[in-house]
């Protein structure tokens, strides 16, 4: 993957949610106005099962002079592997594995019966956060709280029309916010009841940090307001893959990487194995949200996988409340190598090039059976970066 060589290669994060799922941008044009001010010139809007969020950002990218990519990203249950105790790219949940598509259609379609099957997902993940929501309200009134949340409230103000669980979490620390103020004292004195004596790590002013400690002790596995995913939530693998296909995409794995003790899930630890194993499900393209990893891990997977094949591309998600760059760095605000850089252009190129021959109809860098159609990137690479370049300039 040498084209194109000899020159700067724009900025590319490939991998962004918005407020059409959960983010740290409270509006759409947040996330591209940061992009414009950081050089960013390829932007990838990556929501969990939704698209709804795609006619904004490509009016915001024409405004800002911005290449957009059409991505999505959903969860799916490989059981084979959740039988055997793997652990994919979730380390907590065996089998449980996140699959992005790239290069999506646009305009967004996606026939039958997979327009039903991600309603279906839609529905059961809001109908989870709903029964959660009850939960955590059984639970203010318990400690005499004073007040309730409302789920309804929640949809109309803080989403699109897709809860999720840092939504309530978010919703909880303004409403206390709105009881309490700024009071400190008080404000950590409600915490630490509400969490059944956990004290509170964070400044409860920390309003990022307090969203995740709220997260933490009461809407995950084993707080007083989980409530365990319906089975119904979680498409096989394979539909996952074959929806994205139907939706003019890219199957995506997105690596987890190294963490902060060098380990690794089952799935990941060998990189060559993995490649092999995902060729065989039918994914031929890969994604890493990079401030999770080192660059000397970036440098070794991102490269390999590169160098057999696969496209691959980087991001930053935003999928939590905390303000972070749209510009990518590794882990501990590494700058990423020019390597790096040239390999995350050379695969968006490839997806830029997909999005645009699926969308006039031709064949994109992978056929309907989800193969890729030619056995070297580079002619998509070449076109892509012509698409970019012709945008951006």
């Amino acid at each position: 993957m040498d084209k194109p060589s000899n020159r700067k290669y724009p900025n590319v994060n490939a991998h962004l949610h918005t407020p059409y799922s959960f983010s740290a941008f409270e509006k759409l044009g947040d996330a591209l106005d940061q992009a414009v001010e950081e050089k960013v010139a390829v932007v990838g809007i990556n929501d969990f099962y939704s698209t709804d969020g795609y006619d904004e950002w490509a009016k915001g990218c024409r405004e800002r002079k911005l290449y957009p990519l059409f991505n999505i990203e959903l969860i799916a249950l490989q059981e084979e592997d959740r039988e055997k105790g793997i652990r994919v790219n979730d380390p907590n949940n065996p089998g449980r594995t996140y699959l992005s598509g790239k290069g999506l259609h646009y305009p967004a379609k996606l026939a039958e019966p997979y327009a039903t099957m991600l309603a279906n997902v839609r529905r059961e993940s809001n109908a989870q956060v709903e029964e959660m929501c009850g939960k955590l309200n059984s639970l203010l009134e318990k400690h005499g709280a004073g007040f309730k949340i409302d789920f309804n409230s929640i949809t109309k103000e803080l989403t699109k029309g897709l809860v999720r669980e840092r939504h309530l979490a978010k919703a909880m620390r303004q409403a206390v916010s709105n009881r309490m103020g700024t009071d400190t004292t008080a404000l950590r004195d409600f915490y630490n009841k509400i969490f059944a004596g956990k004290e509170l790590k964070c400044n409860p002013l920390d309003y990022a940090a307090l969203e995740n400690e709220i997260r933490g002790n009461l809407l995950k596995a084993g707080g007083q307001a989980f409530v365990p995913e319906n089975p119904e939530a979680f498409l096989p693998l394979e539909n996952v893959r074959q929806l994205i296909l139907a939706a003019g995409g890219i199957p995506t794995y997105p690596f987890l990487g190294d963490d902060t003790k060098g380990m690794f899930t089952d799935f990941e630890g060998d990189v060559c194995k993995a490649a092999t194993t995902l060729k065989e499900r039918g994914i031929f393209s890969v994604e890493f949200i990079t401030t999770r990893n080192s660059v000397e891990l970036l440098e070794r997977y991102a490269g390999f996988l590169a160098d057999n094949g696969f496209i691959v591309t980087f991001g930053t998600e935003h999928n939590t409340p905390a303000k972070e760059p749209v510009e990518l760095f590794a882990r501990g605000n590494q700058p990423l190598t020019e390597k790096l850089k040239r390999i995350n252009y050379m695969g968006a190129c490839a997806i830029a090039a997909h999005q645009h021959l699926v969308n006039a109809g031709k064949q994109g860098f992978v056929d309907l059976t989800g193969k890729p159609t030619s056995t070297s990137p580079d002619l998509f690479i070449e076109l892509g970066d012509k698409l970019i370049q012709s945008a951006i300039i």
